[in-house]
């Protein structure tokens, strides 16, 4: 096996993080929204984002990512979650792991201490994109709004996670809970997805949180 070398992407805390939203100055908007609104929005800032790749029929590469992370490996179109911690599959051979900002150089380490000479690959992707996540009675009919893909909960289960166009781009949706959703968008796109729910949302009720 070749040797790599793993190195800690993150920069100190003497460095100004930014999110992609900076700019949009969400946090003076949280509690100035409507009461009772049909749709609040959070912005996920900061998140280990890493993309994983190997042989998901190897015995060995599924318990080695079980024995690094304590999550199995997710079916097509699903999530699996523990804590702030997700994994979800991309493709036949890739997966996406969320991990909690500051985690995401252990959990590079972890994995490939665990899967040792097996082939994979792992990308820190974090910077290039980011969450925002949906919540509350209305957010299903703001998706029906802006995608064709069917998201009523018969074919969009809580764990379902797919990769669909949203409006005119295309973006990842993701069910984590029975009124919450995530939405999985790359940083360039991130003025135009909160343009698009604002107009989206604005006849329940758009409630920014913290």
């Amino acid at each position: 096996m070749t040797a790599v070398n793993v190195y800690q992407q993150r920069p100190n805390d003497e460095a100004k993080a930014q999110s992609p939203l900076h700019h949009a100055d969400l946090p003076s908007l949280v509690g100035k929204g409507r009461k009772n609104a049909g749709v609040i929005l959070r912005e996920k800032k900061f998140l280990g984002h890493l993309t994983l790749r190997g042989d998901g029929h190897d015995p060995a590469f599924a318990a080695g990512v079980h024995k690094a992370l304590g999550l199995e490996l997710p079916a097509a179109l699903t999530l699996v979650s523990k804590g702030e911690t997700s994994l979800q599959w991309l493709g036949p051979d890739e997966w996406l792991l969320i991990v909690p900002g500051g985690e995401e150089f252990a959990a590079e380490q972890k994995l490939r201490e665990a899967l040792g000479q097996l082939h994979i690959q792992i990308v820190n992707v974090s910077g290039g994109q980011q969450i925002l996540e949906l919540s509350g009675p209305d957010v299903r009919r703001v998706l029906m709004k802006s995608t064709s893909y069917d998201v009523h909960p018969s074919n969009f289960p809580v764990g379902k996670a797919v990769g669909t166009v949203f409006a005119k781009s295309q973006l990842v949706i993701r069910r984590t809970g029975e009124e919450t959703w995530e939405l999985l968008v790359r940083r360039s796109f991130s003025d135009y997805w909160w343009l698009w729910l604002q107009d989206a949302a604005a006849e329940y009720g758009l409630s920014v949180q913290a």
